[in-house]
């Protein structure tokens, strides 16, 4: 059996599992329909007035298939919408639904209580000193040989 330690990659994965399955759990039980964890990134990465899908796959780092997949399951909730692109006749753009936005208010103040919970678990200073770490300017990914 392996007692290695997780790495730092293998922790922050874990610790967005929790952070998911926290959010997931508290807007079921709030009465929100549920949304999969490729919905709440596409939701994340909307700018104000809309998104295409392609930028959307590059943001959070999948196909456009699954973004689409994604989308379109968010429309079917009322969550999103698209629209025409006003830059391009052939592109469209997705969007929040003022119930989408009603929902991302929630989501968010959400968030903050789940933050709040792991302040009192761990240490406000704890929880201030990982915001702190993970906003800092990491620059390009190093390529080790």
């Amino acid at each position: 059996m392996d007692t290695t330690p997780p790495n730092v990659p293998q922790l922050l994965a874990s610790a967005k599992r929790w952070f998911d399955d926290a959010l997931h759990n508290s807007m079921q039980l709030s009465g929100e329909q549920p949304v999969t964890v490729a919905q709440a990134a596409v939701f994340a990465s909307l700018d104000d007035s809309g998104t295409s899908a392609a930028e959307l796959a590059r943001r959070i780092g999948t196909t456009r298939q699954s973004v689409h997949q994604a989308v379109h399951g968010l429309i079917a909730m009322g969550l999103l919408e698209q629209v025409a692109d006003p830059a391009s006749a052939r592109s469209r753009l997705v969007r929040v639904t003022d119930e989408g936005e009603r929902v991302h208010r929630k989501a968010l103040r959400t968030i903050a209580a789940i933050e709040g919970e792991l302040a009192g678990r761990i240490g406000e200073d704890a929880v201030t000193a990982l915001r702190t770490a993970l906003d800092q300017p990491w620059g390009d990914p190093p390529v080790i040989r």
